[in-house]
């Protein structure tokens, strides 16, 4: 195992060069479901969090309220993956919702966008608009290209 320090700003710079990840959720009767998110990473130093900007209505919703957990996988086509597996907490306070929507609108490209192309969000407070943070728990980082070459170490952290 790495220490955090070590992995997750590797984990965010593959993130947000692939920008789109398959995200697991398990729904009320067990069953698994996956959608793509595009999640905004934040590493302060000592604590990794995710931001995404989604609907606090949609199935997603309904299986982060039965289990708040959900694992998440980034891949491009040369074989570079990072995964996360995360607890999830809606940002209800308008401030905190607010913050969401600056820090989704302010993140650099290609990861940033501007909310208010989403159908409905015209702004923080529109009904349809939601802020979900992920707190990893455990991540995973595998430079495949540099792998495939035998110069890449695979990174790994667990939250202790």
């Amino acid at each position: 195992m790495h220490a955090l320090s070590e992995v997750a700003p590797a984990f965010v710079q593959m993130a947000h060069r692939i920008v789109w990840c398959s995200v697991a959720t398990v729904s009320s009767d067990g069953s698994p479901r996956t959608r793509v998110l595009h999640p905004v990473w934040e590493f302060d130093g000592e604590r990794l969090t995710g931001w995404v900007a989604t609907s606090p209505g949609s199935p997603k919703a309904t299986d982060l309220a039965h289990e708040p957990r959900v694992s998440l996988t980034y891949w491009s086509p040369d074989h570079d993956t990072c995964t996360a597996g995360c607890t999830t907490a809606w940002e209800h306070a308008a401030d905190q919702r607010a913050a969401g929507w600056r820090g989704v609108a302010a993140a650099a490209a290609p990861v940033g966008y501007d909310p208010s192309i989403i159908p409905g969000w015209t702004s923080p407070e529109s009904e349809s608009f939601g802020i979900l943070r992920l707190e990893p728990f455990r991540l995973r980082v595998m430079p495949g290209s540099l792998m495939m070459a035998g110069v890449g170490e695979l990174l790994r952290w667990k939250k202790p």
